[in-house]
Protein backbone atom coordinates (compact mmCIF):
# COMPACT_ATOMS: atom_id res chain seq x y z
CA UNK A 1 0.00 0.00 0.00
CA UNK A 2 2.74 2.67 0.48
CA UNK A 3 4.47 1.98 -2.98
CA UNK A 4 0.72 3.91 -4.52
CA UNK A 5 1.46 6.76 -2.03
CA UNK A 6 5.12 7.13 -2.62
CA UNK A 7 4.60 8.10 -6.16
CA UNK A 8 4.45 11.29 -7.46
CA UNK A 9 4.91 11.41 -10.60
CA UNK A 10 3.51 8.95 -13.39
CA UNK A 11 6.08 7.87 -15.88
CA UNK A 12 3.49 9.10 -18.80
CA UNK A 13 4.58 12.78 -17.08
CA UNK A 14 8.43 12.48 -16.67
CA UNK A 15 8.30 12.36 -20.81
CA UNK A 16 6.07 14.76 -21.29
CA UNK A 17 7.87 17.50 -23.30
CA UNK A 18 4.75 19.75 -22.87
CA UNK A 19 6.03 19.92 -19.21
CA UNK A 20 9.30 21.71 -20.10
CA UNK A 21 7.45 23.90 -21.91
CA UNK A 22 5.34 25.16 -19.34
CA UNK A 23 8.06 26.05 -17.17
CA UNK A 24 9.60 28.34 -19.38
CA UNK A 25 6.19 30.24 -19.60
CA UNK A 26 6.61 30.50 -16.45
CA UNK A 27 10.01 32.09 -15.83
CA UNK A 28 9.26 34.50 -18.98
CA UNK A 29 5.67 35.14 -16.67
CA UNK A 30 8.16 36.16 -13.92
CA UNK A 31 10.58 38.50 -15.59
CA UNK A 32 8.09 40.67 -17.31
CA UNK A 33 6.59 40.83 -13.60
CA UNK A 34 10.09 42.12 -12.25
CA UNK A 35 10.37 44.37 -15.30
CA UNK A 36 7.01 45.74 -14.98
CA UNK A 37 8.53 46.76 -11.14
CA UNK A 38 11.35 48.68 -12.49
CA UNK A 39 9.12 50.73 -14.53
CA UNK A 40 6.56 51.30 -11.99
CA UNK A 41 9.16 52.82 -9.88
CA UNK A 42 10.33 55.08 -12.54
CA UNK A 43 7.14 55.00 -14.74
CA UNK A 44 8.05 58.19 -17.68
CA UNK A 45 11.22 59.87 -16.19
CA UNK A 46 13.64 58.31 -18.67
CA UNK A 47 11.03 59.25 -21.96
CA UNK A 48 8.88 62.31 -21.00
CA UNK A 49 10.95 65.48 -20.94
CA UNK A 50 8.65 67.19 -19.01
CA UNK A 51 8.69 65.08 -16.14
CA UNK A 52 11.98 67.73 -15.38
CA UNK A 53 11.75 70.78 -12.74
CA UNK A 54 12.74 73.17 -15.24
CA UNK A 55 11.65 72.83 -18.80
CA UNK A 56 11.53 75.66 -21.45
CA UNK A 57 9.37 74.08 -24.81
CA UNK A 58 9.31 76.53 -28.07
CA UNK A 59 6.82 74.85 -30.47
CA UNK A 60 7.27 76.74 -34.49
CA UNK A 61 10.38 78.35 -34.11
CA UNK A 62 11.18 81.60 -36.21
CA UNK A 63 7.17 81.76 -37.47
CA UNK A 64 4.73 84.13 -36.39
CA UNK A 65 2.64 81.60 -34.74
CA UNK A 66 6.17 80.79 -32.36
CA UNK A 67 4.75 79.93 -28.85
CA UNK A 68 7.24 79.66 -25.99
CA UNK A 69 5.86 77.64 -23.03
CA UNK A 70 7.94 77.27 -19.48
CA UNK A 71 7.77 74.71 -16.67
CA UNK A 72 9.19 75.81 -13.15
CA UNK A 73 7.95 73.42 -10.91
CA UNK A 74 4.33 73.46 -10.57
CA UNK A 75 4.06 76.80 -12.40
CA UNK A 76 3.76 76.65 -16.03
CA UNK A 77 3.81 80.06 -17.95
CA UNK A 78 2.54 80.55 -21.90
CA UNK A 79 3.69 82.97 -24.18
CA UNK A 80 2.58 83.08 -27.84
CA UNK A 81 3.80 85.58 -30.42
CA UNK A 82 1.37 87.91 -32.56
CA UNK A 83 3.49 87.64 -35.55
CA UNK A 84 4.54 91.47 -35.29
CA UNK A 85 8.80 91.63 -35.08
CA UNK A 86 9.65 94.63 -33.51
CA UNK A 87 13.56 96.35 -33.04
CA UNK A 88 14.87 95.51 -29.94
CA UNK A 89 14.58 98.66 -27.47
CA UNK A 90 16.19 100.21 -24.87
CA UNK A 91 19.92 99.59 -25.69
CA UNK A 92 22.81 101.03 -26.61
CA UNK A 93 25.65 100.54 -29.55
CA UNK A 94 28.16 97.73 -28.04
CA UNK A 95 30.18 97.50 -31.63
CA UNK A 96 30.18 97.02 -35.39
CA UNK A 97 30.50 93.65 -36.92
CA UNK A 98 32.45 93.16 -40.15
CA UNK A 99 31.96 90.04 -42.75
CA UNK A 100 35.48 89.42 -44.24
CA UNK A 101 35.65 88.27 -48.19
CA UNK A 102 36.09 84.49 -46.87
CA UNK A 103 32.78 84.80 -45.08
CA UNK A 104 34.27 84.92 -41.54
CA UNK A 105 32.73 87.73 -38.94
CA UNK A 106 35.02 90.06 -36.69
CA UNK A 107 33.67 92.15 -34.05
CA UNK A 108 35.19 95.40 -33.46
CA UNK A 109 33.67 96.83 -29.79
CA UNK A 110 33.66 100.55 -29.91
Amino acid sequence: MSAPRLRLMDESEADDPLLSLVNLIDVFLVLVAALLLVVARNPLNAVNPLADERVTVIRNPGSPEMEVIIKDGQKIQHFKGDGAQRPASGGVRAGVAWRLPDGSLVYVPE
